[in-house]
């Protein structure tokens, strides 16, 4: 089992739709806001150094199931956990939550691929990396 890493997150006035909540589409943003923050922090590997070696992660499926609204006055955090690797690919289980009682908003998974920045095809994640994943 792979450890869980929050982030909080603050709903700003633009993630707010028409029907004056958070607008789904912003669910992803909150996403790979909390996913850059906690591989910096807690993964002690930052977007940047992946790109320095030659690596990166594209978003390859996406589930998301919404239960309830996201406001413009609530407090957010988002919660990731690795839950698998295979080859090219790890999938993160992830859990955004909402105020003091973390009632979960939306939860799912996201499958990732490992890119070559060169050539744009994805390559098997190397041993090192997932050593660094397995916190």
């Amino acid at each position: 089992m792979y450890s869980i890493f929050e982030t909080e997150i603050t709903v700003r006035p633009d993630d707010i739709d028409m029907n004056n909540h958070v607008h789904y589409s912003r669910y992803l943003d909150y996403l790979l806001m909390a996913r850059y923050d906690q591989m910096k922090k807690d993964y002690k590997v930052s977007m940047e150094e992946f790109v320095e070696r030659g690596y990166s992660w594209v978003a390859s499926d996406v589930n998301i199931q919404y239960k309830r609204p996201i406001l413009l006055q609530d407090s957010i955090t988002v919660r990731t956990q690795v839950k698998n690797f295979h080859g090219a690919q790890v999938v993160v289980s992830f859990w955004i939550v909402k105020g003091e009682r973390e009632k979960v908003a939306a939860q799912g998974e996201v499958g990732y691929t490992m890119v070559s920045v060169r050539s744009g095809r994805p390559v098997r994640i190397p041993d090192e990396i997932i050593e660094k994943y397995q916190v």
